[in-house]
């Protein structure tokens, strides 16, 4: 199939020949002549019918391309929305789905061998998984209060920063600490008890410690939410209440 522009072309050839023809009529032609312009005018008419076709074609493609326009304009306006309203935490899940068994195996030291875990690095920090939005719809709104996605995620930032700031302490040589974070380690020792052995816990006092994090009756509800969401438990006893994740 020949471009609309040949056609075009062919189309003003032919219409200057026929021009020709005609200003030649006024002289009687041979018939020859006249055969010509007869095979001209029906040359001229096949090619006004394949370009009515192309021009059809051309509107069909414009249309085409008018819908693949607005398909990807409504696909780019969907992107800057999202773009515009990411999380400021993306959810993540990590490790194994058996959390409390990960934990254990991770943290244990050389000196704990005979519970049978694996050697590990005391280097290994365990941080609390961020909620997604399908476990955000999962909790009931009386327990949500007036709490948004952003805002329990920003609590489990606070929560990752304390659980890091804690055991970076809590691995390092009491020989290489200076006198705060040596106090502070030995109330972290103080907290341990059997039941916390190989897992990863904060204690209220480590929020106010290593984060901006008002403990208060609203931090209560988002230990609730946290809760429904799996991401910890509580273990209470000797007058502190750890936080533990799962």
């Amino acid at each position: 199939m020949a471009s609309l522009e040949e056609i075009s072309q062919h189309v003003h050839d032919k219409i200057s020949s026929l021009q020709l023809l005609v200003d030649l009529s006024v002289i009687d032609l041979p018939e020859q002549k006249i055969k010509k312009l007869g095979q001209e005018l029906f040359a001229l008419e096949r090619l006004l019918e394949e370009f009515e076709k192309c021009v059809d074609e051309q509107k069909q493609q414009l249309k085409r391309l008018k819908e693949f326009e607005e398909g990807f304009q409504k696909t780019l306006e969907d992107v800057m929305h999202i773009k515009d309203n990411i999380p400021a935490h993306i959810p993540r899940k990590n490790g194994p789905v058996n959390r409390n068994e990960s934990g254990r195996n991770q943290l244990e030291a050389v000196d704990h061998q005979a519970d049978g875990n694996k050697k590990t690095s005391k280097s290994f920090i365990k941080e609390m998984a961020f909620i997604t939005m399908p476990e955000f719809d999962t909790i009931p709104p009386y327990m949500k209060g007036r709490v948004s996605y952003e805002q329990l995620n920003a609590a489990v930032q606070s929560f990752n920063t304390a659980l890091t700031a804690k055991y970076k302490i809590l691995h390092q040589s009491g020989k290489t600490l200076n006198n705060r974070s040596h106090k502070l380690q030995l109330r972290f020792k103080s907290e341990e008890t059997k039941e916390t052995r190989g897992q990863f816990f904060v204690v209220e006092e480590d929020i106010r410690e290593f984060t901006q994090t008002k403990v208060d009756k609203r931090f209560q509800g988002i230990l609730n939410m946290l809760r429904h969401c799996q991401r910890l438990r509580e273990l209470r006893g000797g007058g502190v209440t750890r936080y533990m994740l799962l």
